[in-house]
């Protein structure tokens, strides 16, 4: 399905990311894309990077020419921006389009008050759709119809994988994957680190680890097996890798993981 006419509300990183490997697809094209900045070198960006596209600081004039609408902005902004006026006094029409927030932690009810309808899709991308490689969950309205839903499917598969969950679902996405990439960013910078202290050299501890990472994750998605299994495999009796995951268990790895995500979806119900 291809997307037209998308406006695009706010130019920052996460927006880059998704429209970035949207138009990287080819599911959108720069000639039906719009985005809305506040800043001069943002809109700089857009244009230098995307030949074709257009940028707007005027908010009511972009949505007007939008069927799509992506709010890609931040969460305490949100209500200024649906409230948003031109210098005519001309409150921006929401009405008849689909409107997709990536805002963390607005929920659908005060979206659909702000845009005064109920086709609203609220998603919680991560920032690797940038590579083709995004993991995204999305919860719905009940004025989105199935071509919608399809459009959206189309939008995020376009830039990764997709999940429809329930709303109240969504702060635990928010802990897994929303955040998620930067607690691997983070694995994979100790386990450089331990290769350094080991005596390999930077670079090619960080070559190992990365390659490493990205192997172990294809295994699981490829192979179906549970990721436990896999672990199992590894451990061979009284080897090095069963006297690693002893040190792991010692230091509660798994267990400092599993209160990052709680801590993650906790605070995205602060947000809310």
């Amino acid at each position: 399905m291809q997307l037209t006419g998308l406006t695009v509300i706010g130019g920052g990183q996460m927006a880059r990311a998704l429209v970035g490997g949207m138009l990287a697809s080819g599911c959108l094209k720069a000639s039906e894309l719009t985005v809305v900045h506040q800043t001069k070198a943002t809109g700089d960006w857009w244009l230098s990077k995307y030949p074709g596209c257009t940028t707007s600081t005027d908010t009511v004039e972009a949505v007007s020419d939008a069927s799509t609408v992506m709010l890609a902005v931040k969460p305490h902004i949100i209500a200024e921006v649906l409230a948003v006026k031109d210098a005519d006094g001309k409150s921006a029409d929401w009405s008849g389009r689909l409107i997709v927030s990536i805002a963390a932690g607005i929920g659908l009810d005060q979206l659909t008050q702000g845009v005064g309808h109920d086709r609203v899709v609220r998603v919680m991308p991560n920032t690797p759709s940038l590579v083709g490689e995004g993991a995204s969950g999305y919860c719905v309205s009940s004025g989105v119809s199935d071509d919608d839903v399809k459009l959206i499917e189309t939008m995020l598969g376009s830039v990764g994988i997709a999940a429809l969950v329930t709303e109240p679902q969504m702060n635990a996405v928010t802990g897994v994957s929303g955040s998620g990439p930067a607690y691997v960013f983070l694995i994979i910078e100790a386990l450089a680190d331990g290769g350094v202290a080991a005596g390999l050299p930077r670079a090619t501890a960080l070559k190992l680890a990365t390659q490493t990472v990205l192997g172990a994750a294809k295994m699981v998605r490829e192979t179906g097996e549970h990721p436990g299994v896999l672990k199992d495999n590894v451990c061979s009796p009284g080897g090095t890798t069963i006297a690693a995951m002893s040190v792991l268990e010692q230091n509660a790895v798994r267990g400092a993981m599993i209160q990052a995500v709680q801590a993650s979806a906790n605070r995205s119900r602060e947000l809310a």
